[in-house]
């Protein structure tokens, strides 16, 4: 068996032969390029090589016996197929868990809830951080030769990159936050500075004060409540004089509408409800308006979900349910309204939007401001007009919102109240919207319709029902 193999075939059959005629005859060698020798004491034989593509088997053939240099190569090839093997189930692994924390992250969306969307963010994250270890496993694995180190460097690199970009953008946010915070420090060490000021001055401070309390609180109090209370009137003020501005701009009879709105009012008490107590007062017009719209979107307020549905978590379980509420009015109090309804438009904000908005601009009103019912047409399909108009209604629904999570925060929830129609003036409950000389309310005044709420907190604090005074005669 000393002659050149034939063909490709041939040379099988001679390893074949001599590995089963001596199969403990096989020398060990430490590369496959290195030259292959026989046995001490025999001659040194011809090498048999055959080109199979760009691979070459060297074969040792002499007196029968033969050896394959490929051995240890296969049994490494069996090892790497192993761990490939052991990879891909890895892999399987990783992307089932992906698609269960996913599905977990879009159910956390609808209805919405802050704390598992937390729970399922940081859950996504660290699947999509194992699979990504898996990846730069598999291109190590890869690698092979000098370029080994410089693959590594790139993927390296490449990994290291998203988060290098993570953490600049979380340092600037830190920075914008500090700047944020040293700006609400001086606001508010100005509103204790200036509390022995003038009257008029404390009470600006005051305000400010408020203001700062809100932005910085990390608890439900009475304060931020109050503070909330003057956000919900001020967007009302607003609200109110786009409204009224469009019904000028459609010659709309004003001191009709008044009429209206008072006889909706009106009440046991001693005024007459089919005659106006304003409507011959110029520019006071704009109260009767913020009655109505008051009345309409604090209607429920007294309920956990205005009466939208039947819910009861304030009284199953009132402890998380108040920690509920006020983790959602941190959440809520930074968003864009008109941006969150776009992503979630049947959420409880925006039911709640629906319904008030329904309620408050009646058909024949939408019809007689902008000439047609398409708003009304799209709020009754569910969605959420991005017009002017409806944009200043979403700041007073956020408001009111924000201020109805505050109350299911406080414990105990404060009382509201309401002032009737021809009720006698009692200045430690109520405010008169309408200024009188000397800043003191003559005798003989009596509410002529209510304007707004006033609330009754648990610390004692009240804050005073806005009304319309008329005199009793």
């Amino acid at each position: 068996m000393a002659g050149k193999a034939s063909n490709f075939s041939d040379l099988i059959q001679r390893v074949a032969a001599s590995c089963l005629l001596h199969p403990l005859a096989a020398g060990r060698y430490d590369s496959c390029d290195s030259p292959v020798k026989r046995r001490a004491g025999d001659e040194e034989e011809e090498m048999y090589e055959h080109e199979a593509g760009d691979q070459h088997d060297e074969v040792i053939d002499g007196g029968g016996l033969g050896v394959t240099v490929g051995e240890d190569q296969g049994s490494t090839k069996a090892k790497e197929v192993v761990e490939m093997e052991m990879a891909m189930r890895e892999v399987f692994d990783a992307v089932a868990s992906m698609k269960k924390v996913y599905v977990s992250l879009q159910e956390a969306h609808i209805p919405w809830d802050p704390e598992k969307l937390r729970a399922a963010d940081a859950a996504v994250v660290g699947e999509l951080r194992k699979i990504g270890v898996l990846r730069e496993r598999f291109r190590r694995r890869r690698c092979s030769g000098g370029g080994e180190r410089v693959m590594a460097g790139s993927i390296l690199r490449e990994v290291v990159a998203p988060y290098e970009a993570a953490v600049d953008e979380l340092k600037r946010e830190v920075k914008s936050r500090e700047v944020e915070i040293q700006n609400l420090k001086e606001k508010l060490n100005g509103a204790v500075n200036g509390s022995h000021s003038k009257k008029g001055r404390s009470m600006s401070r005051r305000k400010v004060g408020c203001i700062t309390l809100a932005e910085v609180a990390v608890a439900p109090a009475p304060e931020l409540f109050e503070a909330t209370m003057s956000q919900v009137r001020e967007a009302s003020k607003s609200f109110t004089s786009l409204l009224l501005s469009l019904m000028r701009a459609a010659h709309w009879d004003i001191a009709a509408a008044v009429r209206s709105i008072e006889a909706a009012t009106a009440t046991t008490g001693g005024i007459n409800p089919t005659s106006s107590v304003i409507a011959t007062q110029s520019g006071n017009a704009k109260y009767a308006l913020q009655s109505y719209i008051s009345r309409k979107l604090f209607q429920g307020f007294d309920h956990e979900t205005f009466y939208m549905d039947g819910s009861l978590s304030s009284l199953l379980n009132p402890d998380q349910h108040r920690r509920d509420c006020f983790a959602r009015y941190h959440d809520f109090k930074a968003m864009d309204p008109a941006e969150l309804l776009g992503i979630l438009p049947t959420c409880q904000f925006g039911k709640f939007c629906s319904t008030k908005y329904l309620a408050v601009v009646h058909p024949k009103m939408e019809e007689s401001l902008f000439g047609d019912l398409e708003q009304r047409r799209h709020v009754v399909e569910g969605g959420h007009p991005r017009s002017e108009f409806y944009g200043e209604f979403l700041g007073l629904a956020k408001a009111v919102w924000l201020l109805h999570l505050l109350a299911f925060s406080l414990d105990p929830p404060p009382s509201q109240f309401e002032a009737s129609r021809g009720a006698e003036f009692h200045p430690g409950y109520m405010e008169s919207v309408v200024t009188f000389a000397g800043e003191r309310v003559p005798a003989g005044q009596v509410v002529g319709f209510p304007v707004c709420p006033g609330f009754k907190l648990g610390n004692g604090l009240v804050i005073k029902a806005r009304v319309y005074l008329v005199n009793r005669n």
